[in-house]
């Protein structure tokens, strides 16, 4: 574990230092395909909805700051997929490189687990080589490629999905 770093459940105050990550991550990065950075408002919205619905929103914390969070929610929105999740990882650009990531993704797997659900998808941009192989190293393998379905910094982007089967649920 990197030193002084825990993972927790995030609370409503942990929020703006999450939006202070995300938002750096929409304005430099095609780690997410999102043009505009999200507002408190949107925040408290997006938290409010995760709590109800029961969904892991799990934060870092190195010495007391939050360093990154992870959650995920339902793949996709019909009865059918209950069991499946799309999940997100993601770090303070000062705190890349120190292993948060691997923390987050390991307790967030431990909560799809702990919650039945049995197949985690992730959608990460083609050319983010550092995440597909931390994917890869949690056991996920390549499920889909697809090429030019996202448009960013005056480019087309390219999203490979990833997924990594879990137990089967007792009682689906």
């Amino acid at each position: 574990m990197p030193d002084g770093t825990i993972v927790l459940h995030a609370v409503h105050s942990d929020l703006e230092e999450i939006r202070a990550i995300y938002n750096e991550v929409i304005r430099n990065t095609t780690a997410v395909y999102h043009y505009d950075e999200r507002t408190s408002e949107w925040m408290n919205d997006w938290f409010t909805t995760k709590q109800a619905g029961g969904l892991p929103l799990l934060v870092a914390k190195t010495n007391g700051a939050v360093s990154g969070f992870a959650t995920y929610g339902q793949f996709r929105p019909w009865a059918g997929y209950l069991y499946s999740v799309e999940h997100s990882v993601h770090i303070h650009h000062q705190f890349r490189g120190r292993g948060i990531s691997k923390l987050l993704l390991t307790e967030l797997i431990s909560e799809a687990r702990k919650n039945q659900k049995h197949c985690m998808v992730a959608g990460i941009d083609a050319d983010n080589a550092i995440s597909i192989s931390l994917h890869k190293k949690f056991g996920f393998t390549e499920a889909g490629h697809f090429k030019q379905v996202g448009y960013k910094f005056n480019r087309w982007l390219d999203l490979t999905f990833m997924q990594l089967l879990l137990d089967t649920p007792e009682n689906p």
